[in-house]
């Protein structure tokens, strides 16, 4: 019989529809439910607002009602001084909940508490999680650099790593991340769930070419739209359709100016499944990932996937020419090329798809919370 384990998760908030919010709903559900284990997410922001996702009546929320969120409209000099406040408040009123809770294992996502979690002697194991990759962490947005930028990110890095020596095990999503942090040894790698169980699987017919995600520069929607150009060229009956949350005038702006015909840039919507369904090709234009949701719920609905084979975590997944295709990164010639190649041969398209399935397998739900039940007991 399983050990019945107190588990405390520190993350800001649960009110934003993001993959981190996602993941955690999905894994503390899993765990309180089927494991039955006692689980309490503690919050510092959120506290009048309702949960993205939905959360099991087993799992205990602790609003610390912090708000450094405050933080985003002060001046520099401000918020300095505010953060400072605000995370000793952070300090003394998380250490009174894990000494009032005594969890037996206490996991931050790797926000504000990591400075300080290891400190408290609550007896609980200390776990960290990381749902980026190192190489882009705090670097989401853009390529820009300077030279302050620059040295100050080498000291957070430094300061981050010692915390992290700290902890009793570190996580990260794919196996080419922990390859990542060589001055650890406490590392290890469970990617993240798809998010759903899907007996549906596309036909592989419509003539419609899918990308999924949030309009930002991390994306490469700009470097979609330039190879999308080349492909309705050559396969003028084919449509590329893009869903996702974010600023869309930019990449509309592109797609104006490249004269681009078959091509729809669209908001988020509910029914993504549908779309999933509906697409014969799936393709990621990163710059770089965690390890992208998208990536795997697309597979899991039998779709093949054309894609940059940016940091971090592709080539966990996938195997070119076998269960999907991976172009060098930001290449965006070759990009067009083996969407071409995969549209103009149905043959190699179902068998990419028909692989893409069954490895998708690999990450649902039941199988990685197993990986994170022999974490704990390791431990």
């Amino acid at each position: 019989m399983n050990k019945k384990y107190k588990i405390v998760y520190c993350t800001p908030a649960l009110y934003m529809s993001g993959g981190v919010e996602r993941v955690l709903t999905l894994k503390a559900n899993y765990f309180a439910e089927h494991y039955d284990y006692d689980v309490t997410i503690i919050l510092t922001e959120g506290k009048d607002k309702p949960c993205a996702y939905p959360i099991s009546d087993k799992v205990k929320l602790v609003y610390l009602d912090i708000n450094f969120e405050e933080l985003w409209t002060c001046s520099f000099v401000k918020k300095v001084f505010l953060y400072l406040k605000k995370q000793r408040v952070y300090k003394r009123k998380l250490k009174a909940e894990l000494m009032r809770i005594r969890p037996d294992i206490t996991d931050s996502l790797l926000r504000r508490e990591i400075n300080f979690l290891t400190k408290i002697k609550d007896g609980s194991v200390k776990i960290g999680e990381l749902h980026v990759n190192r190489l882009n962490y705090r670097n989401f947005e853009t390529n820009e650099t300077s030279f302050i930028k620059v040295l100050f990110s080498r000291f957070w890095m430094n300061s981050l790593v010692r915390h992290l020596k700290r902890l009793d095990r570190f996580v990260v999503l794919t196996e080419e991340d922990k390859n990542n942090w060589p001055e650890l040894n406490n590392v290890i790698a469970i990617p993240n769930p798809i998010s759903f169980n899907t007996d549906s699987v596309s036909r592989l017919e419509k003539k419609n070419v899918l990308a999924v995600g949030r309009y930002a520069y991390q994306k490469g929607y700009d470097m979609l739209l330039k190879a999308w150009a080349i492909v309705e060229k050559k396969c003028p009956e084919w449509e590329l359709n893009v869903y996702g949350q974010g600023d869309r005038e930019p990449y509309d702006k592109i797609a104006k100016e490249l004269q681009l015909k078959n091509c729809h840039l669209n908001g988020s919507v509910s029914n993504i499944n549908e779309k999933y369904l509906d697409s014969s090709v799936f393709v990621i234009s990163s710059r770089f990932e965690g390890l992208s949701m998208s990536l795997l719920e697309a597979m899991s609905f039998g779709l093949p996937v054309v894609s940059f084979a940016c940091p971090c975590g592709f080539r966990d997944v996938i195997t070119s020419g076998v269960n999907g295709v991976l172009v060098p990164k930001n290449n965006v010639e070759m990009l067009a090329d083996q969407i071409i190649e995969v549209i103009q041969n149905p043959k190699f398209r179902n068998e990419l798809g028909k692989k893409a399935r069954e490895r998708s397998q690999d990450f649902r739900l039941d199988v990685l919370a197993e990986k994170w039940r022999e974490l704990f007991e390791s431990l």
